[in-house]
């Protein structure tokens, strides 16, 4: 679907009896896969729409084909055969050839105010009125700019390892340095090391995650958009971005739940509990924040059982 001239990959479940649709938005460097775990079993109860922010997952620009009747295969999905990767790997452009791809007038802002307008603008044109937002990460900071911008049609807010409003300066600088190393040194034949999968089953997670999803992982690493893997990289996390965030959630008058892990070196809970803080729920001691135990920075994959109860006592709450 075209949204404000990008081309969005989107998954939406059927309707059930609920009128609550709930949209769930990735992290920085994923995709909409990793939702599926917990999608599988919400959309029993709940119609789910999951999508790829633009430049990353399947949301990516026309790249032109030798044939012209045909369209590239995208990205081998979630579940793949992590043994044979060469089918998906001649597909991975490097980055200059996606850079050249990309027509001038699509380089835009990459805040994430930017892509809450991206996501309210397929909302309404998939005519969804009455939508909770479940982020994960930048995710839950997209969904909270959304919320600001859209309070009609956004009745909730669940954000997934996600949290911030304080500036580190040194820390930051790290953050942004190793990110823009990460982006930059992204060669397509990355794809075809074994062992590199592995390695991502056990990055930034409490307990290595299955196979496939470090080859996941690396997939959604290798497509990633250059421009919109640095815009969101380093455009939310300047120091008045930082600070723009507490703003936001203080004047949302939707619920607002904060799911922390308790392991999450990304996210560690206290500046979790810190963002949730700035919503009047937050009350003395942290009622919008539930800490998972023995969790890391991927929680709808650690977890997804958990996450998929969190979320449900969450609606009850405050559906009734």
């Amino acid at each position: 679907i075209d949204i404000q001239g990008f081309p969005h990959a989107y998954e939406l479940s059927a309707p059930t009896d609920s009128p609550v649709v709930l949209v769930f938005v990735h992290g920085w460097m994923l995709s909409r896969a990793y939702w599926q775990p917990v999608i599988e079993q919400l959309s029993k109860t709940y119609q789910c729409l999951s999508y790829d922010l633009r430049g990353f997952g399947e949301s990516q620009p026309d790249r032109p084909s030798t044939n012209h009747s045909e369209r590239p295969t995208p990205p081998s999905p979630v579940g793949a055969s992590p043994g044979s990767p060469p089918a998906t790997a001649s597909l991975l452009e490097p980055a200059a050839t996606q850079t050249a791809i990309l027509p001038e007038s699509r380089l835009t802002s990459y805040t994430p105010a930017a892509y809450a307008q991206d996501l309210n603008q397929l909302l309404q044109t998939l005519k969804i009125s009455h939508a909770w937002i479940i982020g994960h990460s930048l995710g839950g900071s997209i969904a909270l700019w959304a919320a600001d911008q859209a309070p009609g049609a956004i009745a909730g807010v669940i954000c997934v390892n996600a949290g911030g409003g304080i500036y580190l300066k040194e820390e930051f600088e790290r953050f942004r340095s190793a990110g823009c190393q990460l982006v930059k040194f992204r060669p397509r034949w990355l794809s075809y090391i074994p062992l590199l999968d592995l390695t991502l089953t056990r990055l930034n997670v409490t307990q290595p995650l299955e196979p496939r999803w470090g080859r996941q992982r690396l997939l959604d690493l290798l497509s990633a958009l250059p421009e919109a893997a640095l815009g969101a990289l380093l455009e939310s996390t300047t120091e008045a971005e930082v600070h723009l965030l507490p703003q936001v959630i203080t004047r949302l008058q939707q619920p607002v739940h904060f799911i922390a892990g308790e392991n999450d070196t990304v996210m560690e809970p206290q500046y979790v509990r810190h963002l949730a803080s700035f919503h009047p729920s937050f009350e003395c001691c942290g009622n919008n924040v539930t800490e998972l135990p023995h969790c890391g920075h991927l929680a709808m994959v650690e977890q997804p059982n958990a996450v998929v109860q969190e979320i449900l006592r969450v609606l009850k709450t405050n559906l009734g």
